[in-house]
């Protein structure tokens, strides 16, 4: 029984290792235009017209012909303190904001006006395991990221960057639905986490760790709770938060937190 038992776990490891090996890692996006911007450090959305990098509690606006920019918002650090991502649902810029490096962690939803960059309206979302890192609406439902830490870089006790969470709300913001990150994605997030995710028009999602550049397509699993890994895309940035432009197409924003690089890719087909 033991020998039998022992020849079943060789073959599951085997067929995981083997699966693992075969995720395909694709040509590098291909950088299209590069922009320097001083709010630049966590996140970059955009639309038709501009793009909005982001930095904890500052949002700039930039025309995406010039590279000038035509607005800021800077709000006071208390209330603002670590601003991870925003993506343009709209006339609204919907941004994901955190507590961190504070703990226990706390998630709010920013939302301002893509206009004037004034601040509209702020979402308290329930406790969850994790920081709110990204979030996108996806037809009536919103789909969020929530980042897990080492203790020692402002995580929880005994919250590594295995607990990023994938979590589905409704419309009033209540939790529908959640999944697990593969392996072969957490190995690349290690020791961090999740900080970007956005949907494309393909339906597959793409997410981001804290540090590589690289890009990871991922699909939602037709059962269970993990994450299925489709394909790995170099990228010219590191890491943080990312935006689609939807009005190009395979057109992915992202940026590079050192130089303050916002860069527009063209992505391959996953």
């Amino acid at each position: 029984m033991r020998t039998a038992f022992a020849l079943i776990s060789t073959v599951l490891l085997a067929t995981a290792g083997i699966a693992q090996d075969t995720v395909p890692t694709l040509a590098p996006a291909t950088v299209v235009s590069r922009f320097v911007a001083e709010e630049a450090r966590q996140g970059v959305a955009v639309d038709a017209r501009f793009f909005y990098p982001l930095s904890n509690n500052r949002i700039g606006k930039y025309d995406k012909a010039t590279g000038k920019r035509v607005a800021q918002w800077e709000g006071p650090r208390a209330l603002y303190p670590h601003m991870n991502s925003c993506v343009v649902d709209g006339a609204e810029l919907v941004c994901a904001a955190s507590n961190y490096p504070s703990v226990p962690m706390s998630s709010a939803v920013e939302i301002f006006d893509t206009a004037t960059l004034h601040h509209i309206r702020s979402i308290s979302l329930p406790p969850m395991p994790g920081s709110l890192t990204w979030i996108e609406r996806r037809g009536d439902a919103w789909f969020a990221g929530y980042a897990n830490y080492p203790e020692a870089r402002g995580g929880e006790p005994g919250h590594d960057h295995h607990w990023t969470l994938l979590v589905r709300f409704d419309a009033q913001f209540r939790s529908t639905g959640s999944w697990h990150f593969p392996d072969t994605v957490l190995a690349r997030f290690a020791p961090m986490s999740c900080s970007g995710g956005s949907w494309g028009d393909d339906g597959l999602l793409y997410v981001t760790g804290h540090d590589r550049p690289e890009l990871y397509a991922l699909r939602l699993p037709e059962a269970g709770t993990v994450l299925e890994h489709v394909a790995t895309i170099p990228l010219a940035t590191g890491g943080q938060a990312i935006a689609w432009d939807r009005s190009t197409p395979r057109m992915l924003w992202s940026l590079d937190r050192q130089t303050k690089n916002v860069v527009a890719s063209r992505v391959p087909p996953a």
